[in-house]
């Protein structure tokens, strides 16, 4: 190993014990991970703090005011009146009910950052209930807002799966409905694990405010009523147009910017004011999401990521099973995804390490290749980027509590996302 990349992985070792410490202030580790970064040499200031101009994160800040505008609206009220009676009433079947909600809704827009973060902010908003304590429901929806029960919008994984493929040299057509398959059955992997850790998951009240319960709750259904109605229908407009630009890829940086223009409309209209606006574009969550990209990126341009990779390939010798080498490659994925935050980073280090091993070995790497683009965004066992970061914060949960559900949902999802790509593409 190189000094720099001693000293990235030193950094990032550090960055995440004081996460874990839960003696810092939430989104204060990585900054001065970033500024260690820049003092030590590994990083330049323009590397180091790139997640501050990043688009998805400017873009994430813009949609976190939105949906604090959102919640002023009636129709917010409701939403929340109706999840707070069935969270009230139901007990286990509710909690079951919730999630599979979220799954569905996750298999049209799974992987699009608006939806995990309108699951996350609703989910939020349950006021809490003894027979189902919002704590319980949180988490797990999060995550859930990514898991596909009916996967039918694959084509951005299967699309990378094909190309890491012919960059292997190989001509390939993945069926659709076989890639489908392999997601449906990681998801079911997930969807156990979730109806088993309810019983294992915290209960108290995520909100703030030290508000009686029951006062808690007329409070946030009162909300909605002081927006004039005008003001309400701009709202929704506001929030329209932010899920759909957000979805549209192909509106390149006019997608991310959207989501601020609508904040600042709302703004000038009276919606909220730009205090309030300022608390939710530059709030501990963005920047600690802001500052995790330059983590992922001293870490691979220390090289250590592709290190790392090729040592794992060479361990393996030439003596492995198809569904072994596919569980290795995808856990190696997901964890450096999730250590660096830096996903598509991870895929293309490892993919075609993966895809030439299986190919030396005489396997077929279609099954590989597909597993492994699903696994990079399958990780999250670690609250340092993106969602998890944000169900972290927004549900109150100790790192403690918070492990206990994600890193055994991390293990059971890669094995049987594994699993699928055994049976979904059989050698």
């Amino acid at each position: 190993m190189t000094t720099q990349m001693i000293l990235a992985l030193s950094i990032t070792i550090l960055m995440i014990v004081m996460i874990m410490s839960d003696k810092f202030s939430f989104g204060a580790p990585p900054m001065v991970a970033c500024c260690l970064l820049v003092l030590t040499g590994v990083s330049t200031i323009e590397r180091a703090f790139a997640g501050f101009i990043n688009s998805s994160v400017i873009m994430i800040a813009g949609f976190m005011a939105v949906m604090a505008a959102l919640q002023k609206t009636s129709l917010m009220s409701r939403i929340k009146s109706l999840m707070a009676n069935l969270a009230s009433k139901g007990g286990f079947k509710a909690y079951a009910l919730l999630i599979l909600v979220a799954m569905l809704g996750a298999s049209l827009m799974s992987g699009s950052t608006g939806y995990y973060v309108m699951v996350i902010t609703i989910a939020s908003t349950i006021p809490y209930s003894k027979n189902l304590p919002n704590s319980k429901v949180l988490l797990p929806m999060a995550f859930a807002s990514g898991k596909a029960l009916i996967p039918v919008s694959v084509a951005f994984f299967m699309g990378m799966a094909v190309s890491l493929l012919e960059s292997a040299g190989m001509t390939v057509t993945v069926a659709m409905p076989k890639f489908s398959l392999m997601v449906f059955i990681s998801s079911v992997g997930f969807l156990l694990w979730t109806l088993f850790a309810y019983r294992l998951l915290p209960d108290y009240d995520i909100q703030a405010g030290g508000q009686d319960k029951k006062e808690s709750a007329v409070a946030q259904v009162q909300e909605g009523t002081q927006l004039p109605k005008w003001k309400e229908i701009c709202t929704y407009l506001a929030f329209a147009v932010s899920v759909a630009a957000m979805m549209i890829s192909s509106l390149g940086e006019i997608s991310a910017i959207l989501p601020c223009l609508a904040t600042g409309f709302l703004c000038l209209i009276g919606v909220f004011d730009f205090k309030e606006a300022r608390a939710n574009l530059f709030s501990p969550l963005i920047l600690m999401m802001a500052s995790v990209i330059g983590v992922a990126n001293a870490l691979a341009d220390s090289g250590f990521t592709t290190m790392v990779g090729e040592a794992v390939a060479s361990a393996m010798g030439g003596h492995v099973s198809y569904f072994v080498l596919t569980l290795v490659f995808c856990l190696l994925t997901s964890a450096c995804a999730t250590l660096t935050g830096a996903s598509m980073g991870a895929l293309f280090v490892f993919a075609p390490i993966g895809i030439a091993t299986a190919m030396s070995l005489g396997i077929d790497p279609t099954g590989l290749a597909c597993a492994m683009a699903v696994s990079a965004w399958s990780g999250g066992f670690l609250p340092i980027d993106g969602m998890p970061a944000m169900a972290l914060g927004m549900g109150k949960y100790k790192l403690s509590q918070f492990l206990v559900y994600a890193v055994p949902m991390y293990l059971i999802g890669i094995l049987f996302l594994s699993i699928g790509a055994v049976i979904a593409f059989p050698l």
